[in-house]
């Protein structure tokens, strides 16, 4: 059974920086997409930043040139770097990977999430 488990999440004050793991772990074949989604109280759940098996990466505007996405394709992880973070990025965030196991096909799975909260 595929799982993508979260880990890095946090309290942090307004500027500074925290990084995000998620790794990928069960029958897997490939993965194509991995990324990092996010949902704040009373918000709808939201694209981060995505990233393709190939390298090519997509930013949510809100977090262009603060946060950095990558992955290890060997490891089968992805990571978010967040700099200079504000407190409008307070959410919980969530891994998200579409998977091809061995077994049963592409499927798109999520991880179960990871605090991060800015506050002074």
């Amino acid at each position: 059974q595929v799982q993508l488990v979260e880990s890095g999440g946090g309290l942090v004050q307004p500027g500074g920086s925290l990084r995000l793991s998620c790794a990928a772990s069960g029958s897997i074949f490939s993965i194509y997409v991995m990324a990092w989604y996010r949902q704040a109280p009373g918000k709808q759940r939201e694209l981060v930043a995505r990233v393709t098996s190939g390298g090519t990466t997509n930013y949510a505007f809100s977090v262009t040139g603060r946060f950095t996405i990558s992955r290890d394709n060997a490891k089968n992880t992805v990571n978010l770097q967040m700099n200079n973070l504000k407190p409008e990025d307070t959410a919980v965030y969530y891994c998200n990977a579409d998977i091809r196991d061995n077994y049963t096909g592409s499927k798109n799975y999520w991880g179960q999430g990871t605090q991060v909260t800015v506050s002074s």
